[in-house]
């Protein structure tokens, strides 16, 4: 049985007082919810302010993005998987829609991010997912599909066995488009699939979020399909009373 994951990814977005109001209705509703796992994943500079809000707790970190380059370096402006291991990040994401589309990060870039994540023994939340104009093209299959071979290709697929993976609909992301319940099922199943040609077993433990803007009134039906293991959510996580609906949801439906 696969144990599902709720993770908020905060983006460009917060304060201090903000966060610490919302950490403090989530250690309150959520510290007993063992039955899924749930990370935030805030701005750079306030990973390791969220870090000591929620000690004691069963809430994980999580960062946004990483630098390219392995090592340490003369890199202005990056943040290497080091660093955020040293901040007791347990997961980074990776290849998300905005930073393939506002930053032209391509498929191999992401598949280093990938190897460099898992390299430091964190776990990568890999995202994938197609653009309106390659859904409407029919194409979605083949880019998704393109983005998981550049991880096979750089990492083997036995990597996936320690990471997790993120459709994400970009066509139905601020768009005022919708993908219904079996419409992000259909790219759940193909992914796992996909992955059972290679290795039956990892596909049938890997843990597949859907990142198309879930809601409190839609993530229970969006949970309960078969193969959506929780949500990787963008501004929903940054309301309390919605963030928790749809973690518990993921905890009814587990």
């Amino acid at each position: 049985m696969r144990r599902p994951l709720v993770a908020g990814n905060w983006k460009m977005y917060g304060s201090k007082t903000m966060i610490s109001g919302l950490m403090s209705a989530l250690k309150g509703s959520l510290a007993q919810l063992n039955t899924v796992d749930i990370a935030v994943c805030p701005p750079f500079v306030y990973l390791d302010y969220v870090r000591q809000l929620m000690e004691g707790t069963p809430l994980c970190l999580g960062a946004q993005n990483v630098s390219s380059q392995a090592k340490q370096g003369a890199f202005t402006g990056e943040i290497s998987a080091d660093m955020l291991k040293d901040l007791q990040c347990h997961y980074i994401i990776v290849g998300h829609s905005e930073r393939r589309s506002l930053y032209g990060e391509n498929n191999e870039t992401v598949a280093e991010k990938f190897k460099i994540t898992q390299d430091v023994g964190l776990k990568p939340i890999f995202c994938v997912g197609e653009s309106l104009e390659q859904r409407e093209q029919g194409i979605t299959a083949q880019v998704v599909a393109a983005q998981i071979d550049a991880v096979f290709s750089r990492c083997g697929v036995a990597a996936l066995a320690q990471a997790v993976i993120a459709y994400e609909p970009v066509w139905a992301i601020g768009t005022g488009k919708t993908a219904s319940p079996a419409q992000a099922q259909e790219v759940h199943q193909f992914i796992r699939q996909k992955i059972a040609k290679v290795n039956p077993d990892i596909a049938q433990g890997l843990c597949i979020l859907y990142g198309g803007s879930v809601k409190g009134d839609n993530a229970r039906e969006l949970f309960s399909m078969p193969d959506i293991d929780g949500g990787l959510i963008g501004g929903a996580s940054l309301k309390a009373e919605e963030f928790i609906q749809i973690a518990l949801s993921a905890g009814i439906s587990a």
